[in-house]
């Protein structure tokens, strides 16, 4: 076989790049295995086991490659049906919400057992209603890091608490019928099981507001960035490249009743719980929101609800 040359007359030789081709194998594979729902190996071995229940409602881990698709469309469903995102050739061929780190992260998922779909192949089953996508740091770190890396310099707030245990939380979505304090309730029950199971001690990600003109979202980022900032502890910033600045309002100039109302009950419920939030915002076009980066030390926690969940998880253990 004659090596390609800069000299040859072949496009495709004078223009060959072996690092950049071996590059994008390693990523075509977890490409394909999101694709197909597949889940990695210690995630198989504990999917089945329930994290709660609710009445009908149920929270645990998507259990095989087929519920991790299911999770996928009900993403599809609410970041590009209801809320505009613009798919990738990946996502609107399969009408699913797919990308690489889903085939090394767990899927929590809720489901409700009084709703039944009924499939044109194969059995009955009942609907997922809810999903929070999970990685943790130990599987991050040998699979080229975190999601949030792409728009958050998270580098030195990992190395400032090296040997604490970091989860990412994202790509959270609910149906709307579901989006009320029971789902809400049970999806963070599915949470910390997880968290007392695994022994994380700090838990964060991208957190988003719909749109993408930061000066229309000058009230709610500068109410964040007011009173909800890291401290030099738990700080992390937004990439210089897509720094958004959030303190656009001086902290008087804020109607702190009217912000705080405007949040989404996502963020909402971070800040109830005890989390700070990242300095800039980033401005993701494709999702068609403004995210900003949530901290939350499990040590920071406000104890009320440590006490409402339960120290060790039991409040709608199953």
């Amino acid at each position: 076989m004659v090596e390609p040359t800069a000299n040859s007359a072949n496009p495709f030789a004078r223009h060959f790049n072996p690092a950049l081709w071996a590059d994008q194998g390693r990523k075509i594979i977890p490409m394909m295995r999101a694709y197909g729902g597949i889940l990695p190996r210690d995630a198989r071995a504990a999917a089945s086991r329930t994290l709660g229940r609710l009445g009908t409602l149920e929270v645990r881990l998507a259990a095989n490659a087929a519920e991790v698709r299911r999770a996928q469309k009900l993403r599809w469903r609410v970041f590009y049906e209801e809320m505009r995102a613009i798919a990738d050739g990946p996502s609107r061929l399969a009408r699913r919400d797919i990308d690489a780190f889903d085939a090394i992260c767990d899927h929590l998922v809720v489901i409700d057992h009084a709703v039944i779909e009924r499939p044109a192949l194969g059995a009955p089953r009942p609907a997922i209603v809810g999903t929070y996508r999970l990685l943790r740091q130990e599987i991050a770190d040998r699979n080229g890091g975190f999601y949030t890396a792409s728009e958050f310099d998270i580098s030195g707030l990992l190395a400032r608490h090296r040997g604490k245990r970091f989860l990412e939380l994202g790509r959270s979505c609910v149906l709307p019928p579901y989006r009320n304090k029971r789902t809400v309730e049970l999806l963070w029950h599915g949470i910390w099981t997880y968290v007392l199971a695994h022994r994380i001690d700090v838990m964060f990600g991208c957190a988003s507001l719909e749109g993408i003109e930061p000066r229309a979202l000058s009230m709610e980022l500068s109410f964040l960035h007011h009173n909800a900032k890291a401290p030099a502890e738990w700080a992390a910033g937004a990439l210089p490249s897509r720094h958004v600045e959030m303190g656009r309002l001086s902290k008087d100039a804020i109607d702190m009743k009217k912000a705080l109302h405007a949040l989404p009950p996502l963020i909402k419920g971070y800040l109830r719980l005890g989390a700070y939030v990242g300095d800039g915002a980033v401005v993701d076009r494709q999702f068609n929101t403004t995210d900003v980066l949530i901290v939350l030390p499990v040590s920071a926690i406000s104890p009320r609800y440590i006490g409402h969940f339960g120290a060790t998880a039991e409040r709608h253990a199953a």
